[in-house]
């Protein structure tokens, strides 16, 4: 195997199931079907995995183009390893919901988290309020 530079090491796993990881936290898999020299990708019959605790659940997504820059971690999926996880896959509506619960949970505690430091004259800015640099 020869080594190829950038993105263009990419072009052996055209046609590939791949797992996609973006910035934003979301999970895509899907079938890598093209890749240009900024990582930009497309993926063909493509879902979006939503894990909350021992659950899945896979929301179609059909054809995504995903801009190279948001792309966190790109990796193959082995065929025959896929069916082999502990997980229980549950039904669209089901995920969701458990998604939202575990999202009041996370912003419950910070609330309560950031009122405790507020009591003890400490403050931390909202993620919004910063800069960008």
């Amino acid at each position: 195997m020869n080594y190829m530079p950038g993105t263009a090491s990419l072009i052996e796993d055209i046609d590939k199931k791949h797992l996609v990881l973006l910035r934003d936290g979301r999970t895509l898999i899907g079938y890598l079907r093209s890749i240009d020299q900024f990582a930009n990708l497309v993926l063909h019959q493509t879902v979006e995995r939503i894990h909350v605790g021992k659950k899945y659940g896979d929301i179609p997504r059909g054809i995504f183009v995903v801009r190279g820059e948001n792309v966190v971690l790109l990796g193959e999926i082995d065929l025959e390893k896929e069916s082999d996880t502990p997980l229980q896959q549950v039904s669209i509506e089901e995920i969701l919901e458990e998604q939202r619960v575990e999202q009041q949970t996370k912003q419950e505690a910070e609330r309560l988290k950031v009122q405790a430091l507020k009591e003890r004259g400490l403050s931390i800015p909202r993620a919004d309020t910063l800069d960008e640099y």
